[in-house]
């Protein structure tokens, strides 16, 4: 047994982004509830050589609320110092050497959030608050700067440890921003990319940006936001890169030079054991830690608690591993918060990390294995028992819903510790061991539950179908006691468990029958022993260890004595006159047999009596004998008693448990107090005697600690007394004592073990009733989010004991106004007690008078008042009233209430008149109540809008249809108040049902209308589904597409739902839309809808994705293989572009590809085995569900992804037209691939595409179509014509100098734009520009290269013949002219129309015929070329051109202009410039052809230069 103290300490906080640090040497601190924990790691920790090398070494204490942030200084010499913040408001600086507080600050005004200590400036201490202010504090010379970055939630942030002014800032919006303190918190960068709460911010350890070779534009789909302007001088010449984790499951690293992200980590679901439940969505805290001597490295949590180390060199691959992948169960089971990196003494490179799992794990960072962990308690330790057969294994019931079972005699461990979660799920306040079978343990809990663990196994507990209706304040294993429930003597356990409730009861539970009913042992009571009287409330059971007595405390501080078999009362110990708490026998090896009948009992007194009941256990006597006097009294302690222990190694010596704060220890024989332990902060609740060494003793205390300390190193041997507890109280009361909820007192033992579970952790917020519920700021049972049951296996629940969910209210603003106000009371009372009682007077303000008129007249004058008396007496008593008299009656209205109905009436309307005057109508409709004139009173208040809830409730007093007017004017008085829902309720309440409806919607309360609606109409009602169209029509229009969805739902217009979820046209919600038309049965909607999906995904090259939505339907399968296809012609491009160096970012379909073989085999190779084509009828189905696509030609300004797309469609079309052997077919859809990629003008397409499926040219199409009087023969010609085009073209360019495959591609890129669709781009271009010799410079002709012009390139260049069709050059001429006139007379209708408008600008009719106007404005724009004469062209000779150009186009046959040619005259000079660059290549015969072609038909404007230039 190892003879050093231990602590248990509190949980680290959670939610926290930097609340544990460490520095170099090995001190490691975490903050816990309102305080710090310092331990020391490494050599110098003195552990036992075995045993991990850490210790708690102590506390920093003096916060008043939950520590929010923890920070060491990091500068060498002053390791000592650190910085704390708290919900209290305050920064405090301390050194932990002396545990004290150096300095502090309480600059903030909110709650603050994080905290940092410049790793650069020694004495820089940085803030920030949930409002977004930041504070730097320089410490040294008591100076600080308030910085307003943003209006936002500051979640964390972080000084750079290179650049002394830059501090980085988390937001819980996701944003992240630089900024420099040295200029007032100028935002350097502004980091964009996150959508959720920044966790933490780590800057990269090394500056520069060389240590990662991130390639710079992998994620240049992130749009590049600087923040705005470029700022001269900033910190960031040189850079460094900035890791930030996020809720939204990604890390992402920043350059700082560029200020944008450069690389986006997702993080990967892990399968764990025991599966996560899928309906709990899972919780994440993204934190990270850069390490120093691995730059390339970084390690992060991730969704379980489990830890990675990323592998930064290798991002795209996503590549990291996992800690601690070898040995099962030493990760953390529930998300972590901090990792925070150590040095030991001897050099070791730690990580410590803190966790929801309330454990706080060391791990080692050379082999990424756990070296150690440090359990912690977040809860009151509210019991200990130790294993009177496992010796050494203590069980801890706490109230964070978990059992810890420690093996307090593990060798290699000090902190040997299982939790128990299962089936617990309350605060566990009781506990007991089986005094006789291995590994059996007995819980009691907050909720009234009685259960049995087996902690050698891992099931879950047995729990006892009887209940308590309160906390169970404790348990006791003893014999079984006649009762009906435990059978006949055969089959009864040796012992059956026995527990103690808060509303007074003991139950019987048989361990063997926990399903059967609890005995109430109070019966047994009665009969035994002829009980009349009610019996007292139990608070307390203790067993004899022989089982043949049992004592029982109760809550009036009596003991009673029973003896078994039958519970005979041999006797009442009158002693305590409160509550009894702990009652504890003596055991029985000592060295004295009598001993064993001394009993110990604990109340709400501070006094402990020890009795000794030895004479009246052996007498055993016929009647209870009634004990006053106690055998021994210990004194000392100062607060109420809560657990008493003998130790079962001495005779006669007690340790006994306070609310005063500590834990003394006693010879009780002599009344002696031997030594006082003092190491809790809080009220002591337990205490245990271990069973090996008799210098140890654990205690467990509302501080969330439990403490193993030795007897023999106690400085004091009493409790403190006078000034020193008041001192401890002091200490303890560091916390501010919440407010006391005003509540009865509970009947049943009230003060402790009422206030024991009762006033339990969270009360620490709300109900402190004893000296100190420690403020439970942290208590994390008041910080998980709420008792989710949602503990996946093995994890522990964290906090599943709160039943109604805990919110710590910022107590600094709840504490400090009261205050304020009190003293301000107290001290005006003292100055000025006379004022009290007019004080008291004002506060009770007597009520408004309800007939003031008759009241004031009765308080006039003697005179007036015996005038009214004689008046009053004519009136009754004389026969005949005279005119007099009536005058006077009704000048005095007064007396109405002395004489008849009438005249009273008369009264009452005055008084009525004088408070509607007044302005008091309750007042009026009081009286008018009283006259019974309640349909009046209710038209009165109609007419006034003054009806009330009041007056119409009690309308049905004047009959139905008066209640129903009066309601229906009451709702309409609402109205004018803009009280529409409350109008629309009243409406309901006379089942005006359509009313109420219309009046909420018409005032746009839609979900209100639907809600009465759908409860009171019938389900097919229209009412109904207009009410949805309607709210889904505002829905949609101001954007919120998913609810608008719900009502088109609701109102079964499906089609609707699904279109408007595709409104927002993102794929998230295209797949959803998809989906949900696919369940509502609208196919073909959600054929396109994934359709549309699918190309979105694309656009992000998200090849994955887009097959999975294209999945949805059957009818997509075609498409699916043209996204294969596309997905393998991407991929083929890339991999030749990576051969160039660059990089590639898609997520690619893990789809076996052979390498060898043509691109055509390869794509029917995965066809195969993705989709399952094989034979020749499934590939005739997808080819007749591709064929009745249609995609519209391409032109110059087709996005490339979308020509791709309608390229790669055509294509597949081609592979499956050859997989039927419809070769004919096959070529028409290559020629459309072709001539797509040629009519964008994207060259190295056209050319990917003749390398990818015609590497041989098209000779074996030509085999294969066989018969020259095929139709596709044709189009056949124009592919050949197109594949010698395009190896014309990429001849030409190789004879310019030996130049790699790649620059002729790109050249041949801007070539096919720049220079080959000349129709359209010479135009109104200069000479020289259009010259293509003049934009190609010819360059100077290499002597070698003769050399080059192998045979292949003069066979090539002899093919080049099938180039000069006269035909399509004929055709061509003539379509150019068909364009050339159709420019020209849109050219003049411009004009016409120009002139137009200057006519009716200016006053002066225009003469001139608009027609010879046009012409003549015509000929100016165009500049002439230097000989050519640009004469203004008639009308109606542009229109006979057109006549003539289109009866030349309309001769042509079919098979000529059916299928596109390359253009003849270009490929004409093309080969022209060959000639005159290399002559003699090209023979005199075809250079003769060409010239004559560009004779015959260059006459267009387009042409004419280059004619002059070649032919002549």
């Amino acid at each position: 047994m190892s003879l050093e103290p231990r602590t248990l300490p509190p949980s680290p906080n959670w939610y926290c982004t930097r609340c544990s640090d460490a520095v170099p040497g090995g001190l490691f601190g975490f903050a816990a509830r309102t305080s710090v924990f310092l331990v020391r790691v490494g050599p110098g920790a003195g552990a036992i050589p075995g045993t991990p090398p850490f210790r708690v070494i102590g506390e920093l204490v003096g916060h008043t609320e939950r520590v929010s942030g923890f920070t060491f200084s990091h500068h060498p010499g002053q390791y000592n110092l650190c910085a704390t913040s708290s919900d209290d408001g305050t920064v405090k600086i301390w050194d932990v050497e002396t545990k004290t507080v150096v300095t502090e600050h309480a600059l903030h005004q909110h709650t603050i959030s994080a905290l940092h200590w410049s790793p650069r400036v020694k004495d820089l201490i940085v803030s920030g608050d949930e409002k977004g202010v930041v504070f730097c504090y320089w410490l040294n010379r008591n100076d600080s700067q308030h910085l307003f970055i943003e209006p936002r939630t500051i979640f964390c942030l972080t000084c750079s440890p290179h650049h002394e002014d830059l501090v980085a800032i988390g937001y819980k919006d996701g944003i992240v921003v630089i900024i420099d303190i040295s200029k007032k918190g100028e935002v350097i960068h502004r980091l964009r990319g996150h959508e959720d709460e920044i966790h933490s911010i780590a800057w990269c350890p090394l500056p520069g940006e060389d240590c990662l070779s991130i390639n710079q534009e992998e994620n240049s789909e992130e749009p590049e936001i600087p923040n705005g302007r470029v700022i001269g001088q900033t910190p960031m010449t040189n850079g460094c890169y900035l890791a930030t984790g996020s809720k939204d499951q990604t890390i992402r690293i920043w350059s700082c030079t560029r200020g944008r992200g450069v690389m986006t980590l997702k993080l990967p679901f892990l399968k764990r054991r025991g599966g996560v439940d899928p309906t709990v969505k899972e919780r994440l805290w993204l934190t990270l830690h850069w390490p120093k001597d691995h730059l390339t490295q970084l390690v992060s949590s991730c969704f379980g608690g489990e830890l990675l180390l990323w592998d930064l060199t290798q991002s795209w691959r996503r590549k990291y591993t996992l800690f601690s992948a070898s040995s099962e169960g030493q990760n953390h089971s529930r998300i972590v918060f901090n990792l925070c990196p150590l040095q030991t003494e001897d050099g070791k490179q730690l990580l410590l990390s803190t966790s929801m799992d309330r454990d706080v794990k060391c791990w080692d960072m050379a082999t990424l294995e756990c070296c150690w962990t440090l359990p912690s308690l977040g809860g009151f330790a509210y019991s200990l028992a130790f294993s009177p057969v496992d010796t050494g294994c203590l069980a801890i019931g706490v109230g964070d819903g978990m059992i810890r079972v420690w093996n307090t005699l593990s060798i290699k461990n000090n902190y040997d510790v299982k939790n128990f979660w299962q089936g617990v799920k309350s605060k566990v306040t009781a506990l007991c061991w089986h005094p006789t079978k291995e590994g059996c343990l007995a819980f009691g809990t907050d909720d009234g539950k009685v259960g049995l663990y087996d902690t050698y196994s891992n099931k879950p507990p047995q729990i006892s179908s009887t209940y308590h209706k309160k906390t169970v304040y404790s348990l006791a294993w003893g014999p079984p006691i006649p009762s009906m429930s435990l059978g006949g003597e055969g089959d009864r356990p040796s012992l059956t468990l026995y527990s103690c409730g808060g509303e007074g009861l003991v139950l019987q539970h048989n361990p063997w029958k926990l399903n059967g009913e609890a005995f109430d042992i109070n019966k047994l009571i009665r009969d035994t022993n002829s009980i009349k009287y009610k019996l007292p409330v139990h608070t307390e059971i203790s067993w004899k260890a022989d089982g043949k007595i049992m004592a029982l405390g109760n809550e009036d501080g009596s003991i009673e004595i029973f003896q078994v078999p039958n519970l005979k009362l041999i006797c009442t110990i009158q002693q305590h006159h409160k509550l009894v708490n702990t009652i504890s026998w003596h055991h029985e090896h000592g060295s004295q047999p009598e001993l064993s009948c001394l009993v110990a009992s604990g109340s709400n007194n501070a006094i402990i009596y020890v009795h000794n009941l030895k004479t009246v256990i052996e007498s055993n006597p016929e009647s209870p004998v009634t004990i006053t006097e106690p055998f021994r009294t210990l004194s000392g302690h100062t607060a109420k008693i809560t657990s008493l222990a003998w130790s079962p190694h001495h005779d006669g010596r007690l340790v006994s448990a306070s609310y005063d704060g500590t834990a003394q220890v006693w010879d009780a024989l002599r009344e002696e107090p031997l030594c006082n332990f003092r190491g809790h902060r809080g009220r002591l609740l337990c205490v245990a005697w271990s069973p090996l060494d008799p210098d140890c003793i654990y205690s467990g205390a509302d501080d969330f600690c439990v403490y193993k300390w030795l007897t023999s190193m106690q400085e004091h041997s009493r409790p403190p007394q006078g000034k020193k507890s008041i001192e401890l109280e002091k200490k303890r009361l560091s916390q501010p004592k919440p407010k006391p909820k005003k509540k009865k007192k509970p009947p049943s033992r009230v003060p402790v073990k009422q206030g024991l579970c009762d006033g339990n952790e969270e009360e620490s917020l709300r109900e402190s009733v004893g000296p100190v519920e420690n403020g439970g700021l942290s208590d994390q049972e008041g910080e998980e989010e709420a008792p989710e049951p949602e503990l996946p296996c093995g994890a522990p629940p964290a906090a599943v004991v709160s039943r109604e969910p805990v919110t710590c209210p910022p107590v600094s603003l709840g504490l400090e106004k009261p205050k304020v106000i009190v003293n301000n009371k107290v001290t005006s009372l003292k100055k000025e007690l006379p004022k009290d009682k007019p004080e008291a007077l004002v506060r009770k303000r007597k009520a408004r008078l309800i007939l003031p008129l008759s009241t004031s007249l009765d308080h006039r004058s003697k005179e007036e008042l015996h005038q009214d008396c004689l008046v009053l007496a004519t009136a009754k008593y004389s026969k005949e009233l005279n005119e007099d008299v009536s005058a006077d009656l009704e000048e005095r209205v007064h007396l109405g209430l002395f004489t008849d109905r009438a005249t009273l009436y008369r009264m009452m309307e005055a008084e009525g008149k004088g408070h509607l005057e007044n302005g008091h109508p309750e007042l009026f409709h009081q009286l008018m109540l009283w006259k019974g004139d309640l349909k009046g009173v209710l038209q009165t208040a109609a007419e006034r809008g003054e009806l009330t809830d009041n007056l119409v409730a009690m309308a049905p007093v004047a009959g139905y249809h008066v209640w129903l007017w009066a309601v229906e004017a009451f709702a309409k008085q609402l109205c004018f108040q803009d009280q529409y829902v409350k109008a629309a309720s009243h409406l309901l309440s006379i089942h005006k049902v359509y009313e109420a409806v219309e009046l909420l919607k018409s005032n746009h309360f839609y979900r209100e209308a639907i809600a009465v609606a759908k409860a009171r109409l019938r389900p097919e009602d229209p009412v109904l589904k207009d009410l949805y169209l309607s709210w889904g029509a505002v829905l949609e229009k101001d954007g919120h597409y998913a609810v608008a969805a719900k009502c088109y739902l609701g109102a079964a217009s499906a089609y609707d739902a699904a279109k408007v979820l595709a409104k927002k046209g993102d794929a998230a919600s295209l797949r959803t839309a998809a989906e949900l038309a696919s369940i509502v049965g609208e196919d073909e909607l959600s054929a396109s809808l994934a359709l549309r999906c699918a190309q979105e995904l694309l656009l992000a090259r998200n090849w994955v994705g887009a097959q999975e939505a294209l999945q949805l339907h059957e009818s997509l399968k075609g498409q699916r293989l043209v996204f294969c296809l596309l997905e393998l012609l991407s991929k083929h491009r890339e991999e030749s572009q990576l051969a160039d160096g660059k990089s590639s970012t898609s997520s690619y379909n893990a789809w076996p590809t052979g390498a060898e073989g043509s691109l055509t085999e390869r794509v029917t190779a995965v066809w195969k085995s993705a989709f399952g084509l094989d034979t020749p009828q499934q590939y005739q189905a997808a080819l007749q569900q591709l064929q009745n696509i249609q995609y519209p030609s391409a032109t110059n300004n087709t996005p490339s992804k979308q020509l791709l797309l309608h390229i790669c469609h055509d294509l597949t079309l081609a592979v499956l037209s050859q997989q039927v052997a419809s070769w004919d077919k096959a070529v028409e859809a290559l020629l459309r691939a072709v001539v797509r990629s040629y009519d964008s003008g994207n060259f190295t397409v056209m050319q990917e595409v003749h390398s990818a499926f015609l590497p041989e040219g098209c000779d074996h199409l030509r085999d294969k179509l066989g018969d020259c009087q095929s139709p596709a023969t044709p189009a056949l010609k124009s592919l050949e014509a197109f594949f010698i085009y395009g190896r014309l073209y990429e001849f030409w360019w190789s004879l310019s100098g030996p130049c790699p495959e790649s620059s002729i591609r790109g050249r041949a890129a801007h070539r096919r734009t720049a220079s080959i669709e000349q129709c359209q781009q010479l135009d109104d271009a200069s000479p020289e520009a259009s010259d293509p010799q003049a934009s190609e410079p010819e360059p100077s002709r290499p002597p070698e290269l003769d050399m080059r012009l192998t045979e292949e390139s003069e066979r090539m260049l002899n093919t080049c013949k099938e180039l000069f069709s006269e035909k399509h050059a004929s055709l061509q001429n003539s379509q150019r002219t068909v364009a050339e006139v159709q420019e020209t007379l849109a050219e003049m209708i411009r004009q016409h129309q120009k002139s137009q408008l200057c006519k009716s600008t200016a006053n002066g009719p225009d003469k001139n015929d608009p027609e010879q106007e046009a012409e003549r404005s015509l000929s100016s724009p165009q500049s002439p070329g230097k000989n050519e004469k640009n004469e203004p062209v008639s009308l109606p000779e542009l229109t006979k051109r057109l006549t003539e150009a289109n009866e030349t186009i309309a001769k042509f046959p079919e098979s000529v202009k059916a299928w596109p040619f390359p253009d003849v005259l270009e490929c004409c000079l093309v080969l022209l410039h060959i000639g005159s660059q290399c002559p003699g290549h090209v023979t005199q015969e075809m250079q003769q052809q060409a010239q004559e072609l560009l004779q015959k038909y260059g006459s267009t404007k387009v042409y004419q230069r280059h004619c002059q230039t070649f032919c002549t």
